[in-house]
């Protein structure tokens, strides 16, 4: 509560003053150099207004007015382009020559330093440019083919070609070099007395490669020490979108004439017109820069006049003022955090010693009080009814405690008795099931036995009677007699199997202490002519030590019908897989075994849960030629011995797991072991 209004409106306020900041410090840049602009294009049309007004007071002259009249001497004519050259000089412009009104040149301003040739050579007559000038007689922009500037001023030609710079973010060029001249052109008719005109001058400022004027722009614009933070101000004219002269290095004194501005720049100012007040990578750096159009005689746009500034200055100027109010806002957070924490903590160190007792309450310790506190307000008062609360929670705890015990007591006292009486009825209600199913059973085998022996016996007397009779008249149909006579005996056996599970102790085996492993591989021997039918690979883990107490042959049938089952369950080959181990009950593992496990698994389907349910009840079979009676003589054999088989799937693949448990004393069925049979337990 008390660091809050710190931790989160102080962060808040710090981020809303320096997003403020930022945006006011780039508009003041922005406000910087539009100005700047204003200024660039002030003297731009200044010079542009001495071109033309300094053109027209030549043409104006008197002067040239007396030498150009018909009645002039031939001193006066041959005087005419010595009194240009020197208009020419003192104006400042780079040609300046005269036409009669048909176009035929007159004079030419020699510019001092010409070679003879280029003095004497003679001059073409007035380009169709200068022509379509002449009719505004006003100072306009105008890009002049190399043609058109040959025949104005031939000594301006090496300033013509600008090769073309590759430049960053430019848009593509198809030419290699700039050839065109970009000029301040000025022309204006000279009149005689009635206004008729006798003469056209033209004068004129080459722009391109113009160091001297883009330079007096600088100065002017930029003047020393105008920008702080060590920032360099810079000027340029472009045509088109190349620089014809700049100030801006290219390298350390190499300009950058002939490099070209970016295509995003070039969209704006010259396809729309705009002018471009914003950051702009110049070159090789990022200047805050200000671009707009300029015009020529037919208000179409053919270049650029351009000022910016280097950011990097004011970006660093800019990180130290936010690094500076940042500092000062950290500074007056944590002195006010030292003052809030310290007034704060009148409240918050009684909140923390109630909040530490209740702590100690739920780790155990009843006896934790508050105690007194200095405060003597609500906080006081508050800590007082704590403790009063806790002593009265800690008498009403013992005595819930005290019944609680009391209640704890009766309960496991009557949940002993419960669990008792519940045991005792379930294993009657077991053994009562059982009996009743059993009782049904023997009753129903004993009269099917009844029924069924006295045929069995007719007819097996019969079949004897029939061969003494026929004696060797018999030999053809032998092979029928004795299928009839191995149909009999299976009767016979179904009919003793089903009495043996009826009455098991009185059909019960000599009982002995088999070598379970032993037993394994002598039932594997007596199956060897089924597994040497199909592609079954038998794989052992024989772990047990102890001996089991059980009838052999009892035994033996068990296990082989086991096998016979898994061989079946694998038609087309698979792997069986027999596992035996010593069985303790559960929690006495590591003492004398009592018992021990036998497993037969097999790679075939599985059991499903309705197979699984049904498996050990009578006349239950999944195969087309089975009686159904295999698996429950088994589980009824293993169970007299005091034993238990179960069935399920193998928990790694698939196929079906049956586990057989076999104590070493035998047992009554009644009092058998239930341990855990699942091939998991292994």
């Amino acid at each position: 509560m008390a660091l809050l209004p710190l931790l989160v409106a102080f962060p808040l306020l710090v981020l809303a003053l320096a997003l403020w900041g930022n945006a006011a410090y780039d508009r003041l840049l922005i406000t910087k150099v539009r100005s700047d602009l204003a200024v660039a294009h002030g003297y731009f049309d200044q010079v542009l207004s001495e071109v033309g007004s300094g053109t027209q007071g030549v043409a104006a002259s008197q002067a040239l007015f007396a030498a150009l009249r018909p009645a002039s001497t031939a001193g006066q004519r041959n005087g005419l382009s010595d009194q240009l050259a020197l208009a020419r000089e003192r104006l400042g412009l780079d040609f300046l020559l005269l036409y009669d009104p048909q176009g035929r040149p007159l004079a030419r301003a020699v510019p001092s330093g010409l070679s003879t040739a280029d003095t004497t050579a003679p001059v073409p007559p007035m380009p169709a440019a200068l022509g379509r000038a002449a009719q505004a007689r006003t100072a306009r922009l105008l890009v002049l083919e190399p043609d058109d500037l040959a025949a104005l001023a031939p000594h301006l030609m090496p300033r013509l070609r600008i090769p073309l710079v590759a430049t960053r973010n430019a848009a593509p060029a198809t030419r290699d070099a700039e050839h065109r001249a970009m000029v301040m052109l000025s022309t204006h008719p000279v009149l005689d007395a009635s206004g008729r005109t006798i003469a056209v001058l033209t004068g004129g400022l080459l722009l391109n490669q113009n160091l001297d004027f883009i330079d007096h722009i600088n100065r002017i614009v930029y003047p020393e020490g105008s920008l702080p933070f060590g920032s360099q101000g810079t000027a340029t004219l472009f045509m088109d979108d190349v620089r014809i002269t700049t100030n801006v290095r290219l390298f350390q004194d190499q300009r950058a004439i002939g490099t070209r501005v970016s295509q995003t720049v070039r969209d704006a100012v010259l396809g729309r017109g705009q002018t471009w007040l914003d950051r702009a990578f110049v070159v090789n750096d990022w200047y805050v820069s200000a671009y707009e159009p300029l015009l020529d005689a037919r208000e179409q746009r053919i270049g650029m006049l351009y000022v910016g500034y280097l950011e990097a200055p004011f970006r660093l100027v800019r990180y130290a003022m936010l690094a500076a109010m940042g500092l000062i806002f950290l500074v007056v957070m944590a002195l006010s955090a030292w003052f809030s924490l310290r007034w704060a903590r009148s409240i918050f160190q009684p909140v923390e010693q109630m909040n530490r007792t209740m702590q100690l309450v739920e780790e155990g310790q009843p006896q934790a009080r508050v105690g007194p506190l200095p405060a003597r307000d609500e906080l006081g008062a508050l800590a007082g009814h704590l403790d009063q609360l806790l002593d009265v929670i800690d008498d009403k705890t013992e005595a819930l405690q005290r019944w609680g015990d009391e209640l704890d007591h009766k309960v496991a006292e009557r949940t002993q008795e419960l669990e008792a009486s519940n045991a005792s009825l379930q294993l009657a209600q077991q053994q009562l099931v059982k009996s009743e199913k059993l009782a049904a059973i023997g009753q129903l085998t004993a009269s099917i036995a009844h029924e069924i022996n006295n045929p069995i016996a007719v007819m097996q007397g019969n079949l004897d009677l029939m061969r003494e009779t026929l004696g060797k008249a018999s030999e053809p149909v032998s092979s029928e007699l004795k299928l009839l006579d191995e149909q009999v005996e299976r009767m016979r056996i179904i009919v003793t199997q089903l009495l043996q599970y009826a009455r098991p102790t009185e059909y019960a085996g000599y009982v002995e202490t088999l070598d379970l492993n032993r037993t394994m591989e002598d039932c594997l021997v007596l199956v060897g002519h089924l597994l040497a039918q199909t592609s079954i690979a038998v794989q052992r883990n024989f772990k047990a030590t102890c001996r089991v107490a059980c009838n052999r042959q009892e035994l033996q049938q068990v296990i082989i019908n086991l096998m016979i089952n898994a061989i079946q369950a694998m038609p087309q080959g698979g792997e069986l897989k027999l596992l035996t181990r010593d069985w303790w009950p559960e929690g006495s593992e590591g003492g004398n075994a009592i018992g021990a496990l036998l497993v037969v698994q097999d790679s075939g389907a599985g059991l499903s849960p309705e197979v699984r349910d049904r498996l050990f009840r009578p006349f239950f079979t999944t195969k087309n030629d089975g009686n159904g009676l295999g698996l429950w003589i088994s589980q009824g054999l293993v169970e007299r011995y005091g034993g238990g088989i179960s069935a399920d799937n193998r928990p790694d693949t698939s196929g079906a797991s049956f586990t057989v448990l076999l104590l070493t004393e035998p047992r009554a069925p009644e009092a058998a072991p239930t341990g855990d049979g699942r091939p998991g337990a292994l």
